[in-house]
């Protein structure tokens, strides 16, 4: 009998294992935490890569060219060369990001700093520093913005392919700088190149950095610690599922173009304070640059994945290799080389990568 009870015993136990019913609901919760955690390492792995790589080319110029790239003299010539890049960069990297693309930024560039140079020449003969400032940021800022709007509103409202729409605005805004001008640059104060495009903050550090990286910090938290960012990345991820949770996708793809046009036009004043001209003919490719440094630094071409951080690590790339090259004297038609190669490595991965996903 007790064998008996026993093995009755056993037998009502591994039944009642047997019936315990799976959990299906908590293993594809785990299954997604673990895919996500997953992706968020590919995600900073693929970041780290970028810093690692911007590191390498650093130490590689300091050992190859020790009493000529490392001086304090180059780096901050690369600092304040890398600084109107860095916000048309910081503008582009919120559009992407946001499942688009805008090709108009050094356009738009070269359109606001016209229009701020004429804002300021009206202000008559050696204006103060601080009214330079204001008025011919303001109407930069202003004017960049107006275009990032027409863009964001035709894009969203007539369902035109923004490449084609920022391809076209591309066109009409430098084509109405030319006729603003008359195709002649307009030059500013010296004051204002003098004290900020040449000069140093009170930390020692060049106004035009100073600039870029508080620009660069506050876009970065806005991305990564608000509503605002979160919906960035849930309008480039999928348009169709932030609609479904609430999110004005159409209103807030307007915004980013908006926020492009604005750094731009940021950039077009900081332009004007470097090189004391509107300098028309010079930023025909500052729209490719800005978009190579941003698919460079790690943010996603299909939307959905970056940072602004990264797109900063992808602007130095390209200026490093510069610098580095024309200390060396290799002819400047190779840094394009290079960089098109990084760029086209870099797509390549992200391609692989989001078919990992």
């Amino acid at each position: 009998m007790t064998k008996l009870a026993s093995s009755v015993q056993s037998g009502e136990s591994a039944q009642a294992e047997t019936q315990v019913p799976a959990n299906p609901g908590g293993a594809a919760l785990s299954r997604r935490r673990a895919r996500a955690v997953a992706e968020w390492a590919r995600e900073k792995s693929g970041q780290g890569l970028i810093f690692a790589a911007l590191l390498a080319l650093v130490l590689f110029f300091s050992i190859l060219l020790p009493t000529q790239f490392p001086t304090p003299f180059n780096v901050r010539s690369m600092g304040i060369t890398a600084s109107v890049i860095a916000l048309l960069a910081i503008g582009e990297t919120f559009v992407i990001i946001g499942g688009g693309i805008d090709l108009s930024v050094g356009s738009v560039l070269v359109f606001s700093g016209v229009v701020s140079a004429k804002a300021m020449a009206a202000l008559g003969p050696e204006p103060a520093l601080a009214t330079l400032i204001v008025v011919g940021g303001a109407t930069a800022v202003v004017t960049g913005a107006g275009w990032g709007l027409v863009n964001g509103v035709f894009v969203v409202k007539t369902r035109i392919p923004d490449l084609i729409v920022t391809l076209g605005t591309t066109g009409i805004a430098l084509g109405l700088a030319q006729v603003v001008t008359g195709g002649v640059d307009i030059s500013v104060p010296l004051g204002l190149t003098r004290d900020l495009g040449n000069g140093n903050s009170f930390l020692g550090i060049p106004w035009l950095v100073l600039i870029a990286l508080v620009v660069a910090g506050l876009m970065q938290v806005i991305l990564s610690a608000t509503r605002f960012g979160i919906h960035t990345f849930a309008v480039g991820s999928n348009r169709e599922a932030g609609r479904r949770v609430g999110v004005k996708v159409d209103a807030h793809r307007i915004k980013l173009y908006a926020i492009s046009g604005s750094l731009a036009g940021l950039g077009g004043f900081l332009s004007l304070a470097l090189y004391s001209n509107t300098t028309m003919a010079a930023h025909s490719t500052d729209n490719l640059v800005a978009i190579a440094a941003v698919i460079i630094g790690g943010t996603s071409l299909f939307g959905g994945m970056g940072t602004v951080l990264g797109s900063l690590a992808g602007v130095l790339v390209p200026v490093v290799l510069q610098d580095g090259f024309v200390i060396m004297g290799l002819p400047p038609f190779w840094q394009p080389v290079a960089i098109g190669l990084v760029l086209i490595g870099a797509v390549y991965l992200d391609g692989r990568r989001r078919a990992s996903r």
